[in-house]
């Protein structure tokens, strides 16, 4: 597993930090209604938010992580020039799953606090299957396409909202 060492919060542009803290709100929103915490927001190049929650218990939804739900709900929202445009912040480096689901979005750039190396640290599995470690900068290597990728970021928010989540 190749480890990327995290930014600090300050070599973010002021309006990423502010995407990405806002990821981390819904992530905290999404464990408060009972699911997972993860979230995440699309920005479209117009300023478009668009939002999304993980929703795996409340749904009962093994695919109803917070990237592959925006990602949804991006698409159905935003035309795809708006979507090869936008940027997707997340409060967790996103899985293999959901990295698929942006690639074939098209959406070229994605910024993420907590890493996934990280996140195993936390979680070794959920829900008994172990966690996959497998880092989205590989997997959008494998693609056709270049995404730009910034994360981990270090903002300590991203790991606490999982504190004794996992328990």
């Amino acid at each position: 597993m190749s480890l990327t060492p995290p930014l600090p919060a300050d070599a973010l542009a002021p309006v990423d930090l502010g995407h990405l803290e806002h990821a981390i709100t819904l992530a905290r929103a999404a464990r408060d209604r009972g699911d997972h915490p993860f979230g995440a927001v699309v920005v479209a190049p117009d300023g478009t938010v668009v939002e999304g929650l993980n929703s795996v218990v409340t749904q009962d939804d093994p695919t109803g992580h917070a990237e592959t739900n925006l990602v949804r709900a991006a698409a159905a929202r935003l035309t795809t020039e708006a979507l090869r445009g936008a940027t997707l912040y997340t409060s967790t480096e996103p899985c293999a799953m959901c990295t698929g689901a942006i690639y074939w979005a098209g959406i070229p750039r994605v910024v993420y606090a907590l890493g996934e190396d990280e996140l195993i640290r936390i979680v070794q599995a959920q829900e008994g299957i172990p966690t996959l470690a497998l880092p989205c900068r590989e997997v959008f290597a494998r693609g056709g396409r270049p995404v730009e990728v910034i994360g981990p970021v270090l903002l300590p928010e991203a790991a606490a909202v999982h504190d004794g989540f996992w328990i």
